[in-house]
């Protein structure tokens, strides 16, 4: 008996000292600075011309203009003792962590409206224990500062409802109308997007929206919100979905605003935490005509609605980002291709194996045999790539040729005589970043990168070598206009100026009409109608398509095919290779522009395309090509001598 008044004492003590301390911390939360909830992470992003495209997390509508129906189904399926707890739901806490640890797996979270809150408007982009502790502290000092129904407010405009910050932006995204209009069938599907934007978008994935939606309904008549009958109604009635801000929004605008955030977090000069900057002002190169040059070539060329579509469009001179999709329409994928997906290069990396060759004592009329090939290497490995549609010319071609019809026995001959990790290095220097192996197949693309890396790493042959980094930030201030990050151009020398002009001169050749012969060059149906010269290369995989073009004032990148690695039904990439020549042809139309100059140590002599040997009077289709002095061919040079060629006489033998 003795024992249990003990118990009982202590436990009254410890009950006392809990709340005292509990209290205390309340206490001292109350008087802290004010948090910012009006202005901490609020994004005001701005194009080239610092005009304003959007704001993120800019509190738009106060609680009474939005729908009680958004403000109830949000409070049953996220926090629904929020008018209760002051920031912390223990029981729901505990439950979690049981049900989590039996499990072995993160299968409930026990994050109140306030701790969402706290995170989303004060906290940087990492994921450490002393980001937690932070997280419980601004908690604390939320509920202490704010009355509940602010609190709510403030979640509410800043939540992310999948791309769209803010129930104001996104019933207008979602319904074109305002968030006070919201019926109770629209406010769940809306309610139920944040948990996971991508997965649960009504407009990408309607059957998991539905799904959510009715486990919403279900919460709120548990909650004693809305009768069955109410459920039933909502959950059957049939839903529009607009899908767009007006009728002529930007499709794509969105990609590019999320890469910008992305980029944001990739940048150390932001403080860790937003709190001490009260919101930011974000400065972008975009350039919203480029951006609607770029979504209309696509509209108007890839008409398979399945196919997807990722596009770069670059300053090649300093890395800045003027425009950029990463899918065809944010309304039904937000997936950004374009910085996010890794895929097979193809033949677009030919151009980088060449160029290493003319670094070591290649020249334009470098000859290797375009015929059927088994090589030998290693422990008796072989390896047998193939001409598109299995074509060979059974004579040796020159690098032009090679790259116009773009020849894989020519490359990886090529490769292999210059040794793999000569590729390697090249990529490497023009900014290609991670792990790139080592292999045969290298020279044909098999390594996966993202389509603004290889971008960039083509911006160094249209500067004629100079490494650039792709960027979408300008520069990054506070609301007050102090300057915390600038993007300072940095590029540094890492290809040879006269190498890059001649490998530009011989990217030509891929619409030339000149190099017709046993092949046709892969863009010779654009030749027609490019009223300005450009370098262009093209690659194909089993599942892929893409396009990189350049000149010296503009490099753009382009992919298309599809998430789930099924073969493009994209003929032979025609429909891709005219949506690059539409941007191309649209951005350059009202531009000054020209070609480069001939440097003084590179002169032009006229040769067979095919053969590479001087040209004769002879010669049906005599081409200028491009050297280096003193390493061009004479009348009676026969280059297969004086440069190594690999032939085959049969598959046994190694190269």
């Amino acid at each position: 008996m003795k024992k249990l008044k003990f118990l009982l004492k202590l436990s009254l003590i410890l009950i006392v000292i809990g709340g005292i301390s509990y209290v205390s911390v309340y206490a001292i939360a109350r008087y802290q600075k004010k948090l910012p909830i009006e202005s901490a992470n609020k994004f005001y992003i701005y194009d080239a011309n610092e005009e304003l495209v959007d704001s993120l997390n800019d509190r738009a509508v106060s609680l009474k203009d939005i729908s009680t129906h958004v403000i109830k189904a949000t409070i049953a399926i996220e926090d629904k003792k929020f008018y209760k707890h002051a920031g912390f739901d223990f029981p729901r806490i505990l439950k979690s962590l049981y049900i989590n640890i039996k499990s072995g797996e993160t299968l409930q979270g026990a994050s109140t409206i306030s701790q969402q809150l706290s995170k989303n408007l004060f906290l940087s982009f990492e994921k450490t224990w002393e980001r937690k502790l932070k997280e419980a502290w601004l908690t604390i000092e939320l509920e202490a500062q704010y009355d509940k129904d602010e609190i709510l407010e403030a979640y509410l405009n800043t939540i992310n409802y999948g791309g769209i910050y803010g129930i104001e932006k996104a019933s207008q995204y979602y319904f074109h109308k305002n968030a006070s209009e919201l019926d109770l069938a629209e406010a769940t599907i809306l309610v139920g997007i944040p948990k996971s934007p991508s997965n649960y978008s009504p407009i990408s994935n309607p059957e998991n929206a539905k799904k959510r939606q009715l486990l919403i309904l279900d919460a709120m008549v548990k909650n004693n919100y809305i009768t069955e009958e109410e459920k039933d109604e909502a959950y059957a009635e049939e839903l529009t979905y607009y899908g767009n801000f007006t009728s002529d929004s930007s499709k794509t605008i969105m990609y590019y605003k999320d890469a910008v955030i992305n980029e944001l977090s990739e940048i150390e000069a932001i403080p860790p935490s937003f709190l001490e900057t009260g919101g930011l002002k974000i400065y972008t190169y975009l350039d919203e005509k480029a951006q609607g040059i770029l979504e209309k070539a696509m509209d108007d060329n890839i008409t398979n609605e399945e196919t997807q579509i990722a596009g770069v469009m670059m300053d090649p001179n300093n890395g800045h980002v003027i425009a950029l999709t990463g899918g065809k329409d944010y309304a039904v994928s937000k997936f950004n291709r374009a910085i996010s997906a890794k895929r097979q290069m193809g033949s677009t990396l030919k151009p980088f194996l060449y160029y290493a060759g003319l670094e070591n004592g290649f020249t334009a009329s470098t000859t290797f045999t375009s015929e059927k090939t088994t090589f030998v290497f290693g422990q008796d490995k072989t390896y047998s790539p193939a001409n598109y549609n299995n074509n060979y010319g059974n004579k040796s071609i020159s690098m032009p040729a090679a790259l116009a019809y773009s020849d894989n026995i020519y490359a990886v001959k090529a490769h292999l005589f210059l040794g793999e990790e000569t590729l390697v290095n090249v990529l490497k220097r023009v900014g290609i970043t991670g792990n790139i192996e080592a292999v045969p197949s290298l020279a044909l693309g098999s390594e996966e990168m993202r389509l603004i890396d290889v971008t960039g790493a083509y911006a160094a042959l249209a500067n004629l070598g100079n490494r650039v980094k792709p960027r979408l930030i300008k520069k990054v201030e506070d609301m007050n206009g102090h300057v915390l990050y600038e993007n300072d151009d940095e590029k540094e020398a890492v290809l040879n100026a006269s190498l890059a002009f001649i490998m530009n001169e011989n990217l030509t050749s891929t619409y030339n009409y000149n190099f017709i012969d046993y092949n046709y060059p892969t863009c010779y149906d654009l030749t027609k109608s490019l009223t300005h010269k450009y370098s262009i290369k093209t690659g194909t995989t089993d599942y892929d398509h893409l396009v990189f073009g350049y000149n010296a004032n503009i490099v753009i990148g382009l992919w298309s095919g599809y998430d789930d690695n099924h073969p493009s039904e994209i003929s032979n990439g025609k429909e891709l290779r005219h949506m690059w020549r539409d941007i191309a042809e649209d951005y350059l139309a009202d531009k000054e522009v020209s070609w480069y100059t001939i440097p003084n140590n590179v002169v032009g002599v006229l040769v067979d395309p095919i053969s590479g040997k001087t040209a004769t009077s002879k010669t049906k289709k005599p081409t200028m090509f491009y050297y280096v002095k003193g390493t061009e061919p004479t009348f009676d040079n026969n280059l297969d001598a004086l440069i190594p060629t690999i032939k085959e006489d049969d598959t046994s033998k190694k190269s």
